[in-house]
């Protein structure tokens, strides 16, 4: 399900009835908790947390029009996308991240690369997701993206 929208207010409108609060609640969660110098924005369909142009003006290596992506959040078909960039690229923050989530939730974690996909509201683990924002400024994804960009 790819919601057509050019603002973060306006996806968040166009969001399904039924999942409006939760994907607002993650929103402002990832918000209060982004680290200065990201910017939230829209694209590829989903509410996406990017490093702009004007601190990393090569922007991303498939679309350098396009500002370097980060994070990303989406309202799918079956279930609520949280994206995480820095979780694909670094094998330490993913065992971090692998090893605190029993800690905060009683399901199975059902995870991607990138992607953690969360079925119903109550198995969302927020103080973990809060944390795992606050863990990654720009420059150390910048760091983290070209270096991996280089293999």
């Amino acid at each position: 399900m790819r919601i057509e929208a050019s603002t973060p207010e306006a996806y968040l409108e166009s969001v399904p009835e039924e999942r409006k609060a939760v994907v607002r609640r993650l929103h402002e969660l990832i918000m209060e908790n982004l680290p200065q110098g990201f910017e939230a924005g829209v694209g590829y369909g989903m509410l996406g947390y990017i490093v702009p142009h004007s601190l990393y003006p090569a922007g991303y290596h498939c679309d350098p029009k396009q500002p370097l992506p980060f994070m990303g959040l989406a309202s799918q078909k079956n279930n609520i996308s949280f994206y995480h960039m820095g979780l694909y690229a670094d094998q330490a923050l993913l065992d971090w991240f692998v090893g605190e989530y029993p800690k905060y939730s009683k399901t199975k974690l059902d995870m991607g690369k990138s992607c953690i996909r969360f079925k119903k509201e109550e198995n969302i683990p927020f103080p973990l997701l809060a944390e795992l924002v606050r863990k990654m400024k720009p420059e150390d994804w910048i760091r983290l993206y070209e270096a991996n960009l280089k293999r």
